[in-house]
């Protein structure tokens, strides 16, 4: 079945120099002035609004080529397919040999998601849930947590990820982490993506945070961020893969907490300065790409290639271990308010970062990978369900999934239209939101989101991804 007025529709996005064909739910579309570059796939549900100013985004992205050599082989897009402010659309996956492009990550390398579940009932929860707001109030919006850690402890964050900052605090714990259960944490490492590690070099680090010696207290670790970061307290709501859930330690009434976080101002630093030096780098003489998206050539900069992935791993490094104390410091707070309670980790996994995969790299930009067998987590906004997922290694769509439900209004727009429209239109009734911006309130209301079951459903019709559990919301922390 094709959209309704599609003849109309493709025509409009000819006009805009994008040539587009619809079948069967995909939307294939590529630059009219580049019939050479990769044919880019979009699988969006019927209804879903096609963005003009997406398409062409991840058309410009398909036809990135460094003129010394390296191309996009592949280009696709996840579901919650929507524009991005930085001239690459959320939701894009891209397949590169030759050359990798530091602007297709952006600035929020390894935002992820990380799911645990807990053995608390939502009767025990809401029983003391006031004085446990109170406690994750103060950690999490007026720096009453302490996540004080040593220099060498920095350097081995950075350098090793997960593994070597474990091995640092087991040596010296510091801050809250001395009150943590080092070997469940250190036990829990491998139900992180690639064990939460990866190859990265603390000397490209922000100089401020690697000291010689002595003690460095982050202001950034630990930390939300804003936008549509947050960590949500949940219940689980429905279990559908009951073999795979027991495997997984998820069951049918628990309670679980979800956190959405990346690098924070060290992947600002990181992710700005190659941006400038891919487009430092650019032939002299020769035109600039329309698109303002410079890559990095393994033919004519191999240097700078294994330079700027290395410093991609150490943001990513950094913001595995965001989410880890993220999640510690709630754990830890569940226990002073709950006493006994273990709270283990699901799973923790990234959506921006830039990963070899096949003979090049594969990119994915606001889109998770979902290898077979592999967790994935889907949330949605926070006025309805997320969902924990079983990825099926589908090679059409470069083995991902979608990290979310995708946006359908901008902030702008939602912070306009909050002024006129009620709490049942915004979508949030109901939605038991803690933050101390209320503006921040009214840009994420359930309206700015695409329906989270469409997003899911084309997927799993894709055979992208199978469902393992449904999650339903109870509150969410945004900053």
């Amino acid at each position: 079945m094709q959209p309704k007025n599609l003849k109309r529709l493709l025509r409009a996005l000819e006009r805009q120099g994008l040539d587009v064909t619809y079948n069967n739910r995909t939307y294939s579309v590529r630059l009219v002035n580049s019939p050479d570059a990769p044919v880019a796939e979009v699988l969006l549900p019927e209804g879903f609004p096609v963005e003009a100013k997406a398409l062409k985004q991840l058309a410009n992205l398909a036809s990135v080529r460094h003129p010394s050599g390296g191309c996009v082989c592949r280009a696709c897009a996840t579901p919650d397919f929507h524009p991005g402010d930085a001239g690459v659309a959320i939701g894009s996956i891209v397949e590169t040999m030759g050359q990798v492009i530091p602007g297709a990550v952006g600035s929020d390398i390894n935002c992820g998601m990380r799911l645990h579940v807990v053995d608390l009932t939502i009767e025990e929860f809401l029983a003391k849930r006031d004085q446990f707001v109170e406690k994750m109030k103060g950690d999490y919006f007026f720096g009453t947590r302490d996540v004080t850690m040593t220099a060498d402890a920095m350097r081995s964050l950075f350098q090793y990820g997960v593994p070597g900052w474990l091995d640092a605090m087991l040596n010296q714990p510091t801050g809250s982490v001395v009150k943590s259960d080092l070997q469940q944490l250190a036990q829990e490492s491998d139900r992180i993506f690639l064990g939460g590690s990866m190859d990265g070099d603390w000397k490209l680090a922000p100089e401020e945070l690697v000291p010689d010696a002595g003690l460095v207290r982050d202001g950034g670790l630990a930390t939300i961020g804003g936008g549509n970061h947050f960590v949500e307290v949940q219940r689980v709501d429905k279990v559908e893969n009951r073999p795979l859930a027991h495997a997984w330690g998820v069951r049918e009434g628990q309670l679980a907490f979800m956190i959405h976080s990346g690098s924070r101002n060290v992947g600002k630093y990181i992710g700005g300065m190659w941006r400038d030096k891919a487009k430092a780098t650019w032939q002299k003489g020769l035109k600039y790409p329309d698109s303002q998206i410079f890559p990095l050539s393994t033919h004519s900069h191999p240097e700078l290639v294994a330079s700027y992935l290395q410093a991609e791993a150490t943001a990513a490094n950094y913001a595995f271990v965001n989410r880890l104390l993220l999640a510690e410091l709630l754990r830890l707070r569940l226990r002073e308010v709950y006493k006994d309670v273990e709270a283990p980790l699901v799973y923790d996994l990234p959506h921006n970062i830039t990963l070899p995969e096949g003979q090049g790299w594969v990119t994915r930009k606001g889109a998770c990978p979902a290898h077979v067998g592999q967790p994935v987590i889907i949330p949605g906004s926070m006025g309805a369900y997320s969902y924990l997922m079983v990825g099926r290694g589908n090679p059409a769509f470069c083995n991902s999934a979608s990290h979310g439900a995708g946006r359908i209004y901008s902030r702008f727009d939602l912070n306009r239209r909050g002024a006129s429209q009620s709490e049942a239109e915004l979508g949030l009734t109901g939605v038991d939101c803690i933050t101390l911006r209320q503006e921040r309130r009214i840009e994420e209301a359930p309206a700015a989101y695409k329906p989270i079951q469409s997003v899911i459903d084309v997927q799993v019709e894709a055979e992208m991804v199978d469902v393992v559990a449904r999650l339903s919301p109870v509150l969410t922390f945004k900053a």
